[in-house]
């Protein structure tokens, strides 16, 4: 076979050929993500249920249903996509790296996640006019989050999962220190002042939050990192796209999460604004804190896993720097006069043969002009 010219052969390129084959990193600990998703799902569920059971019947458990539909649909979000997480990781290490079958095992875990949610929530649930309501928007939060699984930078998504699970342990969590937060920032007896450090508890809350998302996203992806090079030392390294998308992710899912809310649990939500003015306000402030706090959560986190990612970069070395024993490109220049013959070395001559002959010419000025 004959080399073209301006190509090199195949044995001689610099990108090897295994280079187009490779296969992607799965995603390490996807069993445990899942679990952990599906408990977390699973606490979230009972403790709406037992919110709405201690309740009376009617607009009290009509307005408290509207107050967990949230979290709910948060958890359904991070359940799906750990379940199908897991699912692809087990199909992918069975069958191959195949996106339509990658894409039909994220759904498919999604759904088994949704559907076994509304069935909990169907038999446990009171049959009220929100039941179904709840039931179906998490069902469809599940599929939405296994759907989000099916990417092929396996690494990113699990790390998303860790840090969006991370995130809604730590919203919880931080449910007990707001009292004390308010006594801080000056909550008083006016309502200015209840207002104002409300706005302070809720910024503290989103900042802690997105640090703590880039925090895990950063982690999570440095040990899938070390864990396929200790398996395959030519492992292709993740790019900082990567650690941008896992830092943003758990901010990503809690809008998705409001989208889905104001969706499929429009009438829920409307249902609860129509009990009183009070409810109706609100609700109202309660969607603006949540958007607000996705937005914090997805900015801080990216921003935190891309600074941590940078502190881990060694610096460049400039391709113009120069050793120091490098000899001088004047003094391995060639000298013009060794090419060419008859070149006059004025500057390699004598001076003072030079002079001697000028000075002969000088003295006998017959030798010098026959015609004279």
């Amino acid at each position: 076979m004959t080399k073209q010219p301006g190509r090199p052969p195949a044995a001689e390129s610099d990108e090897p050929a295994a280079n187009a084959g490779t296969r992607p990193l799965p995603a390490p600990g996807a069993t445990v993500l899942a679990l952990l998703a599906l408990g977390w799902l699973a606490a979230m569920l009972w403790s709406t249920r037992e919110a709405i059971t201690s309740a009376a019947a009617g607009v009290t458990a009509i307005s408290l249903s509207a107050f967990a539909l949230p979290g709910v649909i948060s958890a359904a979000l991070v359940a799906g996509a750990g379940v199908a997480l897991a699912g692809g990781n087990l199909l992918a290490r069975r069958y191959g790296d195949w996106a339509t079958l990658r894409f039909a095992g994220a759904i498919g875990g999604g759904m088994l996640v949704g559907l076994a949610a509304a069935v909990a929530i169907n038999l446990t649930y009171f049959d009220t006019s929100t039941t179904n309501v709840i039931a179906g928007t998490t069902a469809a939060a599940a599929i939405i989050g296994g759907a989000l699984a099916a990417a092929r930078t396996a690494p990113a998504i699990g790390a998303v999962v860790t840090a969006a699970l991370g995130t809604l342990i730590f919203v919880v969590a931080f449910s007990r220190a707001r009292d004390p937060l308010f006594d801080l920032f000056g909550a008083g007896d006016s309502q200015e002042s209840l207002i104002s450090a409300a706005k302070w508890v809720s910024r503290t809350e989103s900042l802690v939050a997105g640090i703590l998302a880039g925090l895990l996203a950063f982690g999570y992806l440095t040990w899938a990192r070390r864990r396929a090079v200790r398996r395959d030392p030519d492992a292709p390294a993740l790019r900082w796209p990567a650690y941008l998308i896992a830092g943003a992710g758990p901010g990503l899912l809690l809008l998705l999460a409001e989208v889905i809310i104001r969706v499929g649990g429009r009438s829920l939500l409307d249902l609860a604004s129509a009990l009183s003015e009070a409810d109706a306000v609100a609700q109202t402030s309660l969607g603006t804190s949540r958007v607000d706090n996705g937005i914090w959560v997805l900015f801080v986190g990216a921003l935190t896993a891309l600074i941590a990612f940078g502190r881990t970069l060694s610096p460049a070395h400039a391709d113009d720097d120069e050793p120091a024993d490098s000899p001088s490109p004047v003094a391995d220049q060639a000298d013009p006069a060794d090419d060419k013959p008859g070149y006059a070395k004025a500057y390699d001559a004598d001076p003072t043969e030079t002079s001697d002959d000028a000075q002969a010419v000088d003295a006998d000025p017959a030798k010098a002009d026959p015609a004279r």
